[in-house]
């Protein structure tokens, strides 16, 4: 076994470990929130880590989600499972039309339509009558899951949170160890030579683009289960931006900087928030800055080489 593989096998032994002991001993309502937002992480990485392709509009997929999610739970009455698939459902139908928007550019023009398409979202989600505008959905019950576990309790309901966060993470984890995830690979350090090969490269990214936009829509349905409301924010792309913050500041195309990220830039704001109010955002604009500029690898990538390193030497 290889040293990569072992600091992978021990990476998901201590993420299993630490999911089932840590609401023990945290807040159960804060690491529910730290596992959605590293699902929506680690939904964006599938695309920006191992398809080089940048979306500044996975907010909407987030936000579409957990509105479709609230609606059927709420107002149509829909089993609290249903309405997270109901959710999901909805995210991916609409990453098949931004994706089919937007795939056959790239760069920066990539980046500017999704940006563009997840605004006109937005939007529409201020003025729609479903949405409950600017007050947001609110009083979304939790109900049962299978009409059996009662999701009214928190611990309860984490440790489904933590099955669907494992479920997603895995799924991605397939994804990129598999031949398709190779092309995707490919895509991301060299496109015109995956053409030359003969590999349609816009099904691959449009591919590429549903999964993301599904998973990152998974993240968000479940989100509004756990805190019981909706808002605009969860569609803003102020989200969208901490989405790209939380990807970078762990460590792209790392299958676990993500979720180092999640937890990091989620407990910050989470503790910092009361004490120094808005301020926090230029707190960790700062840090942002500082690793980027010195752990460009990010968090996660700077260990796995420092890894490496203290390996080699001994070998």
């Amino acid at each position: 076994m290889s040293s990569a593989q072992k600091f992978r096998l021990a990476g998901y032994a201590l993420l299993l470990a630490a999911g089932l002991v840590a609401p023990l001993v945290v807040y159960p309502v804060f690491l529910m929130n730290a596992l959605c937002f590293a699902l929506f992480a680690c939904a964006f990485n599938l695309l920006l880590g191992y398809t080089g392709l940048l979306s500044f509009g996975h907010a909407a997929f987030f936000g579409t989600a957990a509105y479709i999610t609230g609606y059927a739970a709420k107002v149509m009455g829909v089993s609290t499972g249903l309405a997270i698939l109901a959710g999901t459902a909805g995210a991916v139908l609409l990453g098949i039309i931004f994706g089919g928007l937007s795939i056959r550019r790239q760069g920066i023009y990539f980046a500017m339509i999704t940006l563009a398409l997840s605004q006109l979202v937005f939007f529409v989600y201020l003025q729609a009558s479903f949405t409950g505008g600017e007050d947001g959905l609110q009083a979304i019950p939790r109900g049962r899951l299978l009409w059996v576990i009662n999701l009214e309790k928190d611990l309860t309901l984490y440790y489904v949170v933590f099955a669907i966060f494992l479920f997603g993470f895995l799924l991605i984890h397939r994804t990129i160890h598999s031949p398709f995830g190779q092309v995707m690979k490919a895509i991301r350090e060299n496109e015109p030579r995956a053409i030359s090969l003969g590999y349609d490269v816009n099904k691959y990214k449009l591919m590429a683009f549903v999964i993301s936009a599904g998973l990152a829509g998974l993240a968000g349905a479940t989100n509004a289960i756990v805190f019981t409301f909706v808002t605009l924010t969860d569609v803003d792309w102020h989200t969208s931006g901490d989405v790209v913050l939380m990807t970078l500041l762990g460590g792209m195309g790392s299958i676990f900087g993500p979720v180092v990220g999640a937890l990091s830039i989620v407990t910050l704001e989470s503790k910092l928030s009361d004490k120094v109010g808005s301020l926090v955002t230029v707190i960790i604009g700062a840090i942002f800055v500082i690793c980027v500029l010195l752990f460009r690898r990010g968090i996660v990538g700077e260990v796995q080489g420092l890894y490496r390193r203290v390996v080699g030497n001994r070998v």
